[in-house]
């Protein structure tokens, strides 16, 4: 029975330790690894030469300018809708940047599929529980 205690104690702390790394380790990336990261989603676009080192510098211009937005926040003590409005007029740019250089159907393909797929995915949260109402 202790063993079986020790073991179960052990699997628990390995289990949230390892859950611990992997936030930590992704709020930490450089815009450079973002980059990285993004450019090898879109690897489906077989972007080459020129193409590629324009969409490159289009993330990772973003990527620093996100986070410089962000250590402002952070330093200052702002409003969050002002940060949040400056996050969405970043993205703005970005997109228009990006619907220059690729084609209508790799721009498309960016909004709908891989765009969203880098956002920062939330966990669900409960439904809020409805009392019943009386008769």
């Amino acid at each position: 029975m202790k063993k079986q205690f020790l073991l179960f104690v052990a699997v628990t702390l390995f289990s949230f330790s390892s859950l611990m790394a992997q936030d930590a380790a992704r709020a930490r990336q450089t815009p450079e690894e973002r980059t990285k990261a993004t450019m090898e989603r879109m690897a489906q676009f077989d972007l080459t030469g020129p193409t590629r080192t324009s969409v490159e510098s289009i993330f990772t211009d973003f990527f620093k300018s996100q986070q410089a937005a962000q250590q402002e926040f952070r330093t200052t003590g702002a409003d969050r809708t002002v940060f949040m409005e400056k996050r969405k007029q970043l993205a703005g740019e970005r997109d228009a940047k990006l619907k220059q250089i690729l084609s209508e159907e790799q721009y498309s393909k960016w909004i709908s599929e891989i765009e969203p797929s880098l956002r920062p995915q939330k966990a669900p949260s409960a439904a809020p529980v409805k009392a019943p109402k009386a008769n």
